[in-house]
């Protein structure tokens, strides 16, 4: 099964870094194989056909990192057909969309219902999000560093682990399951 891992939080500002090489070599160590990994930010796409289910590959990757490197990372992983999915299924990916106004929130679960409804009747200053199963599509008036709809905003209104990559991250790591997975 092939998979993609989203680590929140490494290489930011001087924090918790992680050198992909080291990555890479957990993720060696621990019998991933084809392991390719995508700029600082924690974006690794691997195989393993031992585990299946992405829940334990979390609870692996965490618990590893927290074991060599000593700081707790939280670790969303995606199978590689649900990578696909997203791109699709983006309702503000059209061809005269400005990219850099575009970014994609994954959360680890879906969230309940109600909790989406709730965060829905609230204003981001003309933010749009769309919450589509365990991901969350943003687009931004402006910059996303600006924006409210952050990691902690999804956290905590929505009750699940979350961690956002622009979408030029996406689209790239779309280039790399074409070019070297497919």
């Amino acid at each position: 099964m092939n998979f993609l891992a989203i680590l929140r939080g490494i290489n930011v500002g001087g924090k918790r870094k992680i050198l992909m090489k080291d990555l890479k070599e957990l993720f060696e160590v621990n019998g991933f194989q084809n392991i390719i990994t995508y700029i600082q930010s924690g974006n690794i796409l691997f195989s393993t056909a031992e585990l299946q289910d992405a829940i334990q590959v979390e609870n692996l990757i965490e618990k590893e990192i927290l074991a060599r490197f000593g700081f707790n990372v939280p670790a969303i992983v995606i199978s590689v057909p649900e990578v696909k999915i997203a791109i699709k299924e983006n309702p503000f990916y059209k061809d005269e969309t400005d990219i850099s106004q575009l970014h994609l929130t994954v959360l680890r679960s879906a969230p309940d219902e109600d909790l989406i409804t709730d965060l829905k009747e609230k204003e981001f200053n003309g933010d749009h999000f769309e919450v589509i199963g365990r991901k969350v599509f943003i687009k931004c008036k402006g910059k996303y560093s600006q924006s409210k709809l952050t990691n902690q905003l999804f956290e905590k209104k929505l009750k699940v682990i979350a961690t956002t990559r622009n979408w030029k991250t996406v689209l790239k790591i779309q280039q790399l399951i074409e070019d070297k997975i497919d």
